[in-house]
């Protein structure tokens, strides 16, 4: 049990990190390059900034939260890191979709910032994304 919180606790910080690498790649997007329309500001820079955030998270979860289970494994490649991001990125998007239709939910009811909403959303969504990464993109290798 133990190790498992403290992989939730690691998985929290790196979540914590991409929210700000999100968040700060949204505002730019939303406030310096989409400023006009609706589509640019609440669809366009939430899909860039969520894939900026997916990379930089699964670089730290592939080298730290997880590294017991993909580095120190025999089949450890480039090729197999790519390939476990290819999964991630899947799974991610999923979850992601999931986000945005909270987030447009938040803002159609109360009108909110693009920012505020999407910060309210990922506290929904993070939950899924651990339990996903856990069991089924990072899990554990069967010993025979």
């Amino acid at each position: 049990m133990t190790k498992f919180l403290v992989r939730y606790a690691k998985f929290a910080g790196t979540s914590a990190f991409g929210s700000v690498v999100d968040t700060l790649v949204l505002w730019l997007l939303s406030d310096l390059v989409f400023t006009r329309g609706y589509w640019g500001e609440y669809i366009i820079s939430p899909l860039i900034s969520f894939q900026c955030a997916v990379t930089v998270n699964y670089t730290i979860s592939y080298f730290h939260v997880w590294k017991d289970r993909t580095r120190k494994r025999p089949d450890a490649s480039a090729r197999r890191f790519f390939k476990l991001y290819g999964a991630y990125n899947l799974s991610n998007s999923a979850v992601f979709l999931f986000r945005l239709g909270i987030l447009l939910l938040i803002e159609r009811f109360t009108g909110w910032d693009v920012v505020i909403c999407n910060l309210v959303a990922m506290c929904f969504s993070g939950i899924i994304n651990f339990a996903i990464n856990n069991l089924l993109i990072f899990k554990k290798k069967k010993t025979i």
